[in-house]
């Protein structure tokens, strides 16, 4: 079952850049801001969880959550997040519904930097967050959403899904054990989702790859527990919707999380 970590102060309260250390499968309770921030795992696999449906967000992504958007998040794997919040006019130039984006090496840095150190100037730190977000707002948006369906037939195709993951059931096949047509089924995962029943079923197996590639899961292991003919079809999926393939995004894992280890910049608490 995982574990719900309790924050200090409320969470629709902090309104600073802090880190925020999750052991894995830890989640943070449900929770607002009154203003927009973007969380970047900088170790670990971030989820971050709505009623509208989930997004991942791996070491090289970084998530944005509007101001006022009820979230949660989830860690996969023990997760140091900087969390880093913005004024009104930066907000404005990011997506009006949270997104993962690219986290280029230098606005890395520049979040490392600005929540490593409670020392800096407020003009230090004001010059930071541009440098962050200069970057992240040209930045391609990642399809790294799962939306979640609410008609109770989707939610219990999705549930079947979920538990099989490797299983190769058609939604004809799905849609016989939950009591509606593959066609009706079709139209529903359209409607609700603005996806293809395929679509959404990939989405998905990319999510749960992600997490099995962060545990150090090989990515031949990963192919088959995630529903994949062969390896190949995983790897032409996977780079399709994350950018690179399941090797690279591994090593990419690795070199972060060393950095981190090795700038000792890792600190828990809120930046005064």
């Amino acid at each position: 079952m995982p574990k719900t970590r309790h924050a200090p102060m409320p969470l629709d309260q902090v309104l600073r850049e802090h880190v925020l250390l999750l052991g894995h499968d830890e989640r943070t309770p449900e929770h607002t801001h009154t203003r927009g921030h973007l969380v970047y795992p900088a170790t670990g696999v971030l989820s971050l969880v709505t009623s509208v449906g989930s997004w991942i967000a791996p070491s090289n992504r970084v998530v944005w959550i509007p101001a006022g958007f009820a979230h949660q998040h989830r860690a996969h794997g023990q997760t140091d997040m900087r969390i880093v919040f913005l004024a009104p006019s930066l907000a404005a130039l990011l997506p009006a519904h949270p997104a993962v984006l690219v986290m280029t090496p230098l606005a890395r840095e520049a979040a490392l930097a600005l929540t490593g150190s409670e020392h800096r100037s407020a003009g230090a730190r004001s010059r930071l967050r541009r440098v962050i977000i200069d970057d992240v707002a040209t930045a391609p948006e990642q399809p790294l959403h799962l939306p979640e369906p609410h008609d109770d037939r989707l939610r219990a195709v999705v549930a079947l899904v979920e538990e099989g993951m490797s299983s190769p059931l058609t939604l004809g096949e799905l849609g016989h054990r939950v009591g509606a047509s593959e066609r009706t089924l079709s139209r529903l995962f359209q409607q609700e989702t603005g996806m293809t029943f395929p679509q959404w079923r990939t989405q998905l197996r990319v999510h749960h790859a992600l997490l099995l590639l962060a545990a150090d899961v090989s990515v031949i292991h990963t192919a088959t527990a995630c529903g994949w003919a062969n390896p190949s079809a995983f790897i032409n999926a996977f780079t399709a919707l994350v950018g690179q393939t399941p090797g690279q995004y591994q090593r990419v894992l690795r070199d972060d999380a060393k950095t981190v280890r090795q700038g000792g910049n890792r600190r828990s608490g809120h930046v005064r």
